[in-house]
């Protein structure tokens, strides 16, 4: 009997680190799908972890009502494996089928936020009813908040690039389910046969659903992208899908387009030849973001360049863009260029500790739609650029749409003024809309534009003056300069896609 309450005792204090571990993966899973669905990782951060902490609140408060602690906990993890393990695919089924998001999202994460929070009372209930020696209550909340270090860490390191979001809830649903089975054997005394069908019902439901996660996820994403997927991986950085309709490619970062080959040129041929054709020297050039290597593509098709640093935070991308053939025939396979050195590592770290020195800085960074973004369009990172130049060194950023995110566009124009003086202009690229580029030479630099190279499909002399043209409706507004402390730049931009979209 001793052995036997000593199992019992030992069985609980794991399964409150494993039920803990859960609970928080669920947490980043929906906070995670939340930020790929619906934009801005900070706010959706900030939204779901706020909910699950409130709703386990509620599941604590709700414990107190239940009348066996045994039966109420094996409840709870049945429960968990089932809303749990299946929220992320049934909010990706949702979104595919009728657009909607928040509904499924929030609905499962309070469910599994309130079945969270009941399971440390109940299993403190538990242990006190067996007479576990010496028991208290912290050394509980000690294996439980051991529990989501464990998670914490887990979750980018092992889950994210190595598992889908939808299978990984799966997984973790069966291990909820794991934990209600051997309750369920450790107590089978106390329990009827009601609750053994329950579970066996849903290991088998969560199980098949684990077993078809991989073409469950290919027909989801079918429906999301429409085209022909060609590629579908998650890196530790986001969610990686290029596609392919009618002989065009596209790429998506995290559901967002980032070109389609039908009209990229004319997104990088503005983005990159105003700024080469206006340096004085473009010997060195550098190229932040642009992992896909067009801007550098372009770059390249310039005589005198010498080398060219591209710096982008997700190897995957460059890895992708350089080693695959079909993908690297997209840039020219111009990183596979002797010339070109890929660098993968935050821009905003990487500049601060750089020493090179360049002519030519093209900033094809992504839409400073959270703060972790907004850092790369501020007053600092901009000042830190600076150094990095040569004395003529000329720089150009994306800036979003001046129609779309009207503020947003000219807040980018107003930072980036405080170093140098800028020119800003536009261009229509039907997959966007119309688009934005700041360009920035130092102060008395006379702009000059060289001959720009054979074979460029859009960008001429004469789209060139049409570009620095804005009317009524995407002309100069008054904006306050993107700073680290206060950061206007992604509230305008949330606000001004809103305004259109939502």
């Amino acid at each position: 009997m001793a052995d036997r309450q000593r199992g019992a005792e030992v069985w609980l204090l794991s399964t409150t680190l494993v039920v803990a571990v859960a609970g928080l993966i669920y947490e980043l899973i929906a906070a995670t799908v939340s930020s790929y669905l619906l934009g801005d990782s900070v706010r959706q951060f900030s939204f779901v972890i706020g909910v699950f902490l409130s709703a386990m609140g509620v599941g604590a408060w709700v414990s107190r009502y239940v009348g066996d602690a045994v039966t109420g906990f094996v409840r709870a993890q049945i429960g968990l494996g089932l809303v749990g393990g299946c929220a992320a695919l049934v909010t990706f089924f949702a979104y595919a089928a009728v657009g909607a998001v928040a509904v499924p999202l929030y609905g499962c994460l309070i469910a599994v936020g309130v079945l969270s929070g009941m399971e440390i009372p109940l299993l403190a209930r538990i242990l006190k009813e067996i007479g576990a020696g010496a028991f208290r209550f912290e050394n509980v909340l000690s294996v439980d908040y051991l529990g989501a270090l464990v998670a914490s860490l887990t979750f980018p390191v092992l889950i994210v690039p190595h598992l889908s979001l939808v299978a990984a809830g799966l997984a973790f649903g069966l291990l909820n389910l794991a934990v209600a089975g051997g309750t369920l054997w450790l107590f089978r005394d106390r329990l009827g046969g009601g609750v053994r069908a329950a579970w066996a019902l849903s290991v088998g439901a969560v199980a098949a659903a684990l077993i078809w996660s991989a073409p469950l996820s290919a027909a989801l994403d079918a429906r999301l992208y429409e085209d022909e997927i060609v590629l579908n991986e998650r890196t530790a950085y986001q969610q990686v899908v290029v596609t392919r309709f009618q002989g065009r490619v596209r790429l998506f970062l995290d559901g967002a387009v980032q070109f389609d080959t039908g009209d990229e040129h004319r997104y990088h041929e503005p983005l990159v030849h105003p700024a080469m054709a206006q340096a004085p020297r473009r010997a060195r050039v550098l190229v932040m973001g642009g992992g896909d290597g067009m801007a550098v593509r372009e770059v390249l098709r310039w005589t005198g360049v010498e080398a060219v640093t591209l710096v982008d935070l997700d190897p995957a991308v460059t890895a992708l863009f350089r080693d695959r053939d079909d993908l690297a025939a997209l840039n020219g396979f111009a990183l596979r260029d002797p010339r070109v050195e890929v660098v993968n590592a935050d821009a905003f770290v990487w500049v601060r500790a750089a020493e090179e020195t360049y002519d030519v800085a093209i900033l094809d960074l992504p839409d400073p739609k959270n703060l972790s973004l907004s850092r790369l369009y501020t007053a600092e990172f901009y000042r830190l650029l600076a150094r990095r130049l040569s004395a003529q060194g000329i720089v150009v950023t994306q800036a979003g749409s001046p129609f779309f995110a009207r503020e947003a566009f000219w807040i980018v124009a107003e930072t980036l003024g405080q170093e140098w003086s800028v020119t800003p202009y536009q261009n229509y690229v039907p997959s966007f809309g119309l688009w934005g580029f700041v360009m920035g030479r130092p102060a008395g630099l006379v702009p000059r534009m060289a001959e720009l190279p054979a074979g460029l499909r859009h960008m001429t002399p004469a789209v060139w003056d049409a570009a620095q043209v804005f009317d009524g409706d995407t002309g100069p507004v008054a904006a306050p300069v993107n700073t680290l402390t206060t950061h206007p730049l992604p509230r305008a931009y949330q606000a001004g896609w809103d305004a259109w979209f939502r």
